[in-house]
């Protein structure tokens, strides 16, 4: 005889529906959520290009439906009872929040009604939450969530002052301003300026660095980024000495989530530049992770410059001074195409992740310094040379090369705010040539050779709680004949050998205002990786991968 017995789990039940506003139009991207009896979220989808959603693999029982978007009213649909292996069709129109003169009651308040039935606050749940009380009916009742909350913008400034020596377009003393502004839709605009002095009596006019970046957040957990910069400096010389280089940059990244599972982030910058001429380049990026199982990502990524490779290379406006030089009568930049294919998995609160890139470099900068002559920068000479006066150091083209290699990357917290990470990495850089007399600078070019190589990196980065220090330290080692960095599109490519940037508050009692702190900020502090080249008329000049950085300063926050 055969018994069958009922099984220990129910059949999952499902919502769906269509989004729409109040016109009828069918909304894309706005968040759905059905919530349980204890107001948690226990299902969540975001709408299609129709305005359509579902959530699936819900539990039998009570349910309450939310939807909601960036200038949208949210709309809720309460007393949803799921049965095992229901199907429930729920259709939400949300109001726009300019249409709210429609929710205000048609006859003034009496004097003997409760107040808090009049509180009503028009809010998108873009940057805030949805609180929600229940009458005696059992109705929802939208409140505001707190007599204390904020509603004006929260404003952040900073004013600074800071110098400092060998840093390429950084020479002299630098007054620098920011402003940070949250608008009341969500979205975020930040301005920088940057007024050098004068390095010379002779420049028509000081260094300038104005930069202005806004950022919006939409539906399908995305954001958008968008910064304009311009940078001017008369302290350079370029080709036949002609004064004076300008850059002017347009960058703009993107970031959504398809699904529950791919990550993509898309963007790049278009330059603009002058100098002994003009130039125009766009560089693009591509980014796409995947979450295939809990802990594991699998990603790829794509990058034409090493200047902004990702959403998170604009959590800041301040952008690179993009270099460019005459080349052949023509303005060129760097330029190559980074390919790479990366798989993680989280260790315990750290990381694990192996990567095997691919690099196709087309054009190769050059970092030296040194006093450049006139006669190394005449047209004949010059094989592409901007140098800066007030540092003594220039940037000059290299020749193309491909390299090839993996990369081993661990992290691990060792305090709540510190994290330590170890790199390895295999792959080819420019190296000068072995045993032989310096190289003349118009022929590095021709004489610097690829070289297969590889480098390990330690490096430190967080903050000490107690004292509130910011830390970001690490030792980079690879071969000192390479002058461009091994595997040069990685995250500390650019921090050759010992480097450290620590930003510490100032704190004296009552003497000192709160809000002041302090920064040091260097860059291959032991000079490592140096190898001399000759200019024309004889003077001992040097290329590196980076070369020594000093800068410190002070800023105010308030």
């Amino acid at each position: 005889m055969t018994v069958s017995m009922p099984g220990w789990a129910a059949a999952p039940a499902a919502v769906s529906g269509i989004v729409r506003n109040a016109q009828g139009v069918a909304q894309m991207g706005a968040l759905v959520q059905v919530v349980g009896p204890n107001a948690a979220p226990v299902g969540t989808a975001y709408t299609d290009l129709h305005g359509r959603y579902l959530i699936a693999n819900l539990l039998p029982g009570h349910y309450e439906v939310r939807a909601s978007a960036a200038l949208f009213v949210p709309a809720l649909h309460g007393n949803l009872q799921l049965t095992p292996g229901a199907r429930a069709i729920v259709n939400l129109t949300m109001n726009a929040i300019f249409d709210a003169a429609a929710w205000l009651p048609a006859e003034r308040r009496k004097a003997d009604e409760p107040r808090d039935d009049w509180t009503w606050t028009l809010r998108s749940v873009a940057n805030k939450p949805i609180l929600r009380v229940f009458d005696e009916n059992g109705d929802v009742v939208m409140l505001s969530s707190s007599a204390s909350e904020n509603k004006k913008p929260a404003d952040k400034a900073r004013a600074g002052v800071q110098s400092g020596d060998g840093g390429f377009g950084t020479g002299g003393v630098h007054n620098v301003f920011q402003v940070d502004r949250s608008m009341p839709d969500g979205s975020d605009i930040e301005i920088r300026a940057d007024i050098g002095t004068r390095t010379d009596p002779a420049l028509r006019a000081p260094s300038t660095s104005l930069q202005a970046g806004y950022q919006r957040r939409f539906g399908l957990a995305g954001s958008s980024r968008l910064v304009a910069s311009y940078q001017s400096h008369p302290e350079m010389i370029g080709a036949a000495g002609a004064s004076g280089f300008d850059a002017m940059q347009l960058a703009s990244a993107q970031k959504t989530t398809l699904g529950d599972s791919v990550d993509l982030e898309v963007g790049g910058t278009v330059y603009v530049l002058r100098g002994a001429g003009y130039g125009i380049a766009s560089r693009p990026f591509l980014r796409v992770t995947a979450h295939p199982a809990a802990g594991w990502t699998a990603g790829y990524r794509m990058a034409t410059s090493r200047d902004l490779q990702s959403f998170a290379g604009l959590d800041t406006v301040e952008l690179e001074l993009p270099v460019g030089v005459m080349e052949q009568g023509r303005m060129r930049m760097a330029s190559g195409l980074h390919q790479e294919f990366t798989l993680g998995r989280k260790a315990g609160r750290g990381l694990i992740q192996v990567s095997y890139y691919k690099d196709n470099i087309r054009k190769s900068m050059l970092a030296g310094g040194g006093a450049i002559g006139v006669a190394d920068l005449a047209p004949v000479a010059a094989g592409g040379i901007l140098a800066d006066t007030a540092t003594d150091t220039f940037r000059t083209m290299g020749a193309g090369y491909g390299s090839q290699g993996v990369s081993l990357l661990m992290t691990e917290p060792i305090t709540p705010g510190l994290w330590v990470a170890v790199e390895y990495s295999t792959g080819g850089a420019l190296a000068a040539p072995a045993g032989k007399d310096p190289v003349r600078l118009d022929m590095v070019s021709t004489e610097l050779r690829p070289r297969a190589a590889q480098t390990a990196t330690v490096a430190l980065k967080g903050r000490v709680i107690h004292s509130g220090t910011q830390v970001r330290a690490s030792y980079r080692y690879q071969p000192e004949a390479m002058v461009t960095a091994v595997n040069s599109y990685a995250a500390f490519s650019d921090q050759a050998y010992l480097s450290f940037l620590i930003r510490q508050p100032v704190r004296v009692g009552r003497v000192l205002p709160d809000g002041l702190e302090a920064t040091v900020d260097i860059t291959n502090l032991l000079e490592q990786g140096y190898r001399p080249v000759l200019s024309r008329d004889g003077r001992m000049l040097f290329l590196a991968q980076s070369p020594r950085m000093i800068q410190a300063g002070l800023a105010f926050n308030f």
